[in-house]
């Protein structure tokens, strides 16, 4: 007589950070021998992983424990929203658990509870690189917990922590696992990618018998030589971030930065606790485009912070036509439980946060169009996403999966996910661009420091 295998599905809401924790969480599972279902009905338990940053957020994931309950019926919660169980167990008293971020082990116990693991734990049924609920090809490198900042309209600290960055040992053993494995891009992230190391007073590592800090310059450097595609993300513009720049111009690691600026009026920065010297940045800005003039850089934008003046929106748009960035996101401004911006002074009308969002995105739009447009006649290195039967899809080194823009080559239906292709830009609109392939990358070779 046979026993089938327990099944477990997620569902994972929220940031980048938290789908690595599902990622962590599944891969503990799978080495205790659970199947991971994707369906609802093929699991036999379901854990939600909640984000719990905006209410709107909050509002999405009571609605995902409510439909994994009414789908499945046996639910455990965790992540973000998970430190306010009280909520949750008011809407959903039937949920079994409730946890919050980064509680691995107890979710995973509390997996046990529900359908308990059939033997012991055999490593070999999960890959050195571990589970990953990216496609294949790429893959997010989460380099350190929580925060050290206090901006005042963000509770991360309060629901992550304060920073507590990993080893640089440990997140180059981990790099290094998922190129062998054949991930051709490493998105690093983290809630403040700049800081690294800092809680650490940067202390030194070995790696290969290498000495590195614990560092954002020196672990940059060191996944340089794993010869594949390293993407920033959640970059805050310290000064340290200049000495990232020249990688960059080398081809150690992608020419794209993620930098949250937020504002660029001083009063309302000020307001936000975040460093008001955006003419500062502006120059610092041109500088790195002169070191590497293929530098792409996205952003995100509040607008409509409580007491944001016209004037205060005015100068936003003007800094972001001198600053031409290529990539840019933008958020009306809301609540959040618990921050100390929501006490704040002249909160601004919905009507008006509405307006000014359009106005934002329009101009952020114009920008973007612009740039793209100058790159139609260029050659462009294109690493696919996706491909079916009318062509592939595929990302430019300045563009991030999912928030950026894409590239469309018609008809190349013999391309596969992951590869690397050299493409002619034929024509641009907005954010995204069309081309043919001209000539294709070989796979690398990664170059470990052995």
């Amino acid at each position: 007589m046979t026993t089938s295998v327990p099944k477990v599905g997620i569902v994972s809401l929220g940031c980048a950070k938290a789908l690595v924790d599902s990622e962590r969480i599944l891969t503990r599972l799978r080495a205790e021998g659970y199947d991971i279902s994707d369906s609802y009905d093929g699991a036999d338990v379901v854990i939600v992983n909640t984000c719990g940053f905006l209410d709107s957020a909050r509002a999405e994931s009571l609605e995902a424990i409510g439909e994994a309950l009414a789908e499945n019926g046996k639910v455990i919660v965790t992540g973000c929203m998970g430190g306010d169980e009280k909520t949750i167990r008011a809407l959903h008293p039937s949920v079994l658990s409730v946890t919050g971020p980064h509680q691995y082990q107890a979710v995973v116990e509390a997996v046990h509870g529900v359908v308990p693991p059939q033997h012991d734990p055999k490593q070999s049924l999960v890959p050195p690189e571990g589970l990953h609920l990216t496609p294949s090809h790429y893959a997010y490198l989460k380099i350190s917990e929580g925060c050290h900042n206090s901006c005042s309209f963000c509770i991360i600290p309060d629901i992550r922590g304060p920073l507590a960055s990993r080893p640089i040992a440990e997140v180059l053993g981990e790099a290094e696992r998922l190129a062998e494995a054949g991930v051709r891009e490493l998105l690093v992230i983290s809630q403040d990618t700049s800081a690294y190391g800092l809680d650490l007073r940067h202390a030194e590592g070995q790696w290969r018998g290498r000495p590195l800090r614990t560092h954002l310059t020196d672990l940059a450097s060191a996944l340089g030589d794993l010869g594949i595609w390293i993407r920033l993300h959640y970059v805050y513009p310290y000064p340290h971030v200049d000495e990232v720049i020249p990688l960059m111009a080398e081809g150690k690691i992608l020419p794209y930065l993620d930098i949250p600026f937020q504002h660029a009026s001083p009063n309302v920065l000020k307001a936000m606790r975040r460093p008001a010297n955006q003419e500062k940045v502006l120059g610092r800005i041109r500088s790195w485009r002169e070191t590497c003039p293929d530098l792409a850089i996205r952003s995100t934008f509040i607008v409509g912070f409580p007491g944001e003046t016209e004037d205060d929106f005015e100068s936003l748009l003007d800094w972001l036509d001198e600053a031409q960035l290529d990539r840019v996101g933008c958020f009306k401004y809301e609540n959040v439980r618990g921050a100390q911006a929501n006490t704040l002074a002249d909160h601004v009308d919905e009507d008006v946060k509405e307006e000014r969002h359009q106005r934002f995105m329009e101009a952020a739009r114009q920008i973007a169009d612009a740039r793209a447009s100058a790159k139609v006649g260029t050659v462009v290195d294109v690493i696919i996403d996706e491909v079916d039967e009318e062509g592939a899809i595929g990302r430019t080194k300045s563009d991030s999966p999912e928030v950026d823009g894409e590239v469309y080559i018609n008809g190349e239906t013999d391309l596969s996910p992951g590869d690397v292709v050299e493409v002619k830009v034929e024509a641009a609109e907005d954010y995204d661009l069309w081309g043919e392939v001209v000539g294709r990358k070989p796979a690398p070779r990664p170059r470990f420091m052995r």
